[in-house]
C-alpha cells in the first residue's frame, strides 16, 4: 500500500483537473434526465482518457520535455509553428482563463450549500468574499512552487471528493443491476446524442493531455519509468471516472427536472438523505471546484512555457506570471459574478479545434523511432489511437457546431 501511494501523483492531477464543477454539472443533469443509461458514455471516456493520458505520459518521460515544448520543436516549418503555437496558446492559456471563474463558483458553490450568505455589498458594489478565499488558497499551494506540495493536496482533495460523490451515491439507494445494464448498454440516440457528446467532451480534456506529459517529469525520471506512470494513470482515471458515475447515481435519484447544477441536487436530496445531503454534496462540489482552480492555471504555465521556450520552473517569474494572471481573471470574474460568454465561445471553439490536432500529433510523435526509441507506438496502440481520434473530430466538430448555434 505505501508503494502504491508513492508512485500515485501525476495521474491524480489529472482526475483532478476533469472533475470539475462542468463535470459534476453534466453528470447532475446527465443522471436527472436519463438516469443509468448514460453510463456507457463514461465507460468510453475513462478508457480513451486512459489511453491518451497514458500516450502524453510516455512522450513526456521519453523525450523529458512537455507536449508543447515538443510540438514546437517537431513542427519545422515557420507558418504551421506558428499556427500552432496561437492554436495552443489560444485553447489552454485563454481558455482556462475563460474557465478559472466557473471552476472557483463551483467552489464557492459547494461552500454556499452549508454556509449560504457570503456575499458582501457595499454600497451599489456586490461581491462573494469566498471566491477571493478560495483564490487564496490556490495562490498559496501554486505559490510555493514545490511539486510535492501541490501533488500531496490535490491527492487529498481527489480523495475527499471521491467519498463524498460515492458516499451520496450508495445512500441514495441505487439498483445496481440497473447501474450494470447502465454501463454496458450503449445506445445513441436524438434526444440523448448531446448529454453523451458532454459526458465524453467533459473526460477527454486537451490541457489534460499538456499537464500530465509536463508532470511526469517532475515526479519520475526518464522512460524507465513508464511502466509506473502507466499504473498512476489508470488507478487515478479510474478513480475519476468513478466519481463521475457516482454523481450520476446520486442525480438518478432525483425525479424532478428542475434540476441545474449540484447545488440544486444537494437541496433535492435532503428529503431521501435528510440535511446531510447538503454537506456530502457541498463538500464535493467545494473540492471539485478547488482542484480544477489549481490545476487549470498551472497547466497553462506549463503550455506557456513550453511555446515560447522558457523551461518548466514552477518558481520562475514567467511562469507564475502566467497562472497569476489566469488566477486573478478567474477570482475577480467569480467574486463579481462576470461571465466572459465571448471568450468562453472563442475557448470552446479553440479547444474543438485543438483536441483532434493534439491526438494527431500524439500518435505521430508516438510513432516516430528516432524520437521514441524502442518505445514508439505498435499495432495495436495505433489502432487504438486512430479510433479515438477519429472520436475526437467528432467532439471537436460537436463542439465548434454547438458554439455557432449560439452567435
Amino acid at each position: 500500500m505505501k508503494d502504491l501511494f508513492k508512485n500515485i501523483g501525476p495521474g491524480t492531477l489529472v482526475a483532478a483537473a476533469f472533475i470539475g464543477p462542468g463535470t459534476v454539472t453534466v453528470c447532475t443533469l446527465a443522471g436527472v434526465q436519463f438516469g443509468y443509461s448514460l453510463l456507457w458514455a463514461m465507460v468510453v471516456s475513462v478508457i480513451a482518457t486512459i489511453i491518451l493520458q497514458n500516450m502524453a505520459a510516455k512522450v513526456g518521460l521519453v523525450t523529458q520535455k512537455g507536449l508543447s515544448g515538443v510540438i514546437r520543436e517537431e513542427l519545422k516549418h515557420p507558418l504551421l509553428k506558428l499556427l500552432g503555437i496561437l492554436v495552443i496558446l489560444s485553447a489552454i492559456v485563454i481558455g482556462n482563463a475563460a474557465y478559472e471563474a466557473g471552476n472557483i463558483t463551483g467552489g464557492v458553490l459547494g461552500i454556499n450549500t452549508i454556509v449560504p450568505h457570503t456575499v458582501i455589498e457595499v454600497g451599489a458594489l456586490s461581491f462573494n468574499y469566498m471566491s477571493f478565499v478560495i483564490g487564496a488558497l490556490a495562490f498559496t499551494l501554486l505559490y510555493v512552487g514545490n511539486y510535492r506540495v501541490i501533488e500531496k493536496s490535490l491527492i487529498v482533495l481527489v480523495l475527499l471528493m471521491s467519498f463524498t460523490f460515492v458516499i451520496t451515491a450508495v445512500m441514495a439507494g441505487p439498483s445496481f443491476a440497473e447501474i450494470a445494464h447502465g454501463m454496458t448498454s450503449p445506445r445513441i440516440t436524438s434526444e440523448n446524442v448531446f448529454m453523451v457528446t458532454a459526458l465524453i467532451g467533459t473526460t477527454i480534456v486537451p490541457y489534460n493531455l499538456f499537464l500530465h506529459a509536463a508532470l511526469v517529469n517532475q515526479k519520475w525520471h526518464g522512460a524507465e519509468d513508464i511502466h509506473k506512470s502507466r499504473k498512476d494513470t489508470l488507478i487515478s482515471v479510474l478513480l475519476g471516472g468513478l466519481v463521475s458515475m457516482a454523481i450520476i447515481v446520486g442525480a438518478t435519484a432525483i425525479q424532478s427536472k428542475e434540476i441545474t447544477s449540484a447545488a440544486d441536487l444537494a437541496r433535492s436530496l435532503e428529503p431521501l438523505m435528510g440535511e446531510k445531503a447538503k454537506y456530502f454534496l457541498g463538500i464535493g462540489l467545494f473540492a471539485a471546484g478547488i482542484t480544477s482552480a489549481i490545476t487549470a492555471p498551472l497547466a497553462a504555465g506549463y503550455v506557456a512555457s513550453g511555446c515560447l521556450g522558457w523551461g518548466n520552473d514552477l518558481r520562475s517569474k514567467r511562469f507564475r506570471a502566467v497562472w497569476g494572471i489566469i488566477l486573478l481573471t478567474g477570482v475577480l470574474f467569480s467574486a463579481f459574478g462576470i461571465r466572459p460568454i465571448v471568450v468562453i465561445q472563442f475557448a470552446q471553439v479553440a479547444n474543438g479545434i485543438l483536441l483532434p490536432v493534439v491526438v494527431l500529433f500524439l500518435i505521430w510523435i508516438a510513432n516516430k523511432r528516432q524520437r521514441m526509441k524502442q518505445y514508439s507506438n505498435n499495432l495495436y496502440n495505433n489502432a487504438l489511437a486512430v479510433v479515438i481520434l477519429l472520436f475526437s473530430l467528432f467532439l471537436g466538430a460537436k463542439s465548434i457546431a454547438k458554439v455557432l448555434q449560439l452567435l
